[in-house]
């Protein structure tokens, strides 16, 4: 592929990945990593250095926006960033010594989980309930307002289960690390499935989290080669355009289209990250 047909499709890709990377909370890293290896021809190992790559500008793109209109939990996300970075250290660690079809097929076997959790939550409502929380979560002040323009009115929570939300971050920023998607996926699951806030905190809160995230597991995907500028820089700059279409559109829209965006989007990929993979474990395909 040309130099300049292959920074047309990254820039394209980028920007697709920036404006659902926003709306949903999941760094773009799920769509630009199918992009680069099945469409671009790019290693797995390389996408995924640029994933990450992704991850910290989508986080650095929507954040500014996310914590200027109050709708990013800024307590919560920074007890949980302790869970989260230590995972990503050693995730990144571990991906270094898997196969890359492995790698493919297990990114793909934790979206179909994570679809199928997201199928389950579609019939139960988006608001929390105002008596939820916590005895851990009243001590470190974790409850959390924002405002909803779609609902037009403040939406007020707390949320439940800490110490396990705590837990499971731990496992998402081992996935980020692992996998190099940010697992922004996870991060909303846990935060809205598990610890009980409102989709558009959690996914708002996933964002501001995922740049810290990527960025403490880039640091070795960098030393040990596997970002590559000419990969890195056109996602990168092709995100940030995208990021600026999604947090416009995350204030307007309504959670319940959200979650179907989401669920879309975990199917599409997974089937083609399990393909992939089988396929190069079997020897049929790309390693």
């Amino acid at each position: 592929m040309e130099p300049l047909s292959f920074f047309v499709m990254v820039f394209a890709a980028g920007i697709l990945a920036g404006a659902l990377g926003a709306l949903l909370g999941i760094g773009g890293g799920l769509i630009i990593i199918p992009t680069l290896t099945l469409f671009a021809g790019v290693d797995l190992r390389y996408a995924m250095g640029a994933s990450l790559v992704s991850v910290i500008a989508t986080s650095s793109g929507a954040a500014a926006t996310y914590v200027r209109d109050r709708m990013v939990n800024l307590r919560l996300a920074m007890f949980l960033e302790l869970a989260t970075t230590t995972g990503a250290v050693v995730g990144a660690v571990v991906a270094g010594l898997l196969p890359v079809a492995l790698l493919s097929l297990i990114l793909g076997l934790v979206l179909v989980h994570a679809a199928w959790s997201t199928l389950r939550a579609r019939g139960e409502g988006t608001l929390p309930s105002r008596s939820g929380g916590s005895l851990w979560a009243a001590r470190l002040r974790l409850q959390g307002a924002y405002f909803d323009p779609a609902l037009g009115r403040t939406v007020e929570y707390q949320v439940t289960r800490v110490p396990q939300g705590f837990a499971v971050m731990w496992g998402a920023g081992l996935l980020s690390g692992l996998l190099g998607i940010g697992s922004g996926l996870f991060k909303v699951l846990a935060l809205d499935r598990l610890m009980r806030a409102p989709f558009k905190a959690s996914t708002t809160t996933s964002n501001f989290m995922m740049g810290v995230t990527a960025a403490a597991s880039a640091g070795i995907y960098f030393a040990r080669g596997d970002i590559n500028p000419f990969v890195a820089a056109p996602v990168a700059l092709g995100v940030l355009a995208g990021t600026v279409v999604g947090t416009h559109l995350l204030r307007s829209m309504r959670s319940r289209l959200i979650q179907r965006v989401l669920l879309v989007v975990l199917v599409l990929v997974a089937v083609q990250m399990i393909r992939r993979g089988i396929a190069g474990l079997l020897g049929g395909g790309a390693p």
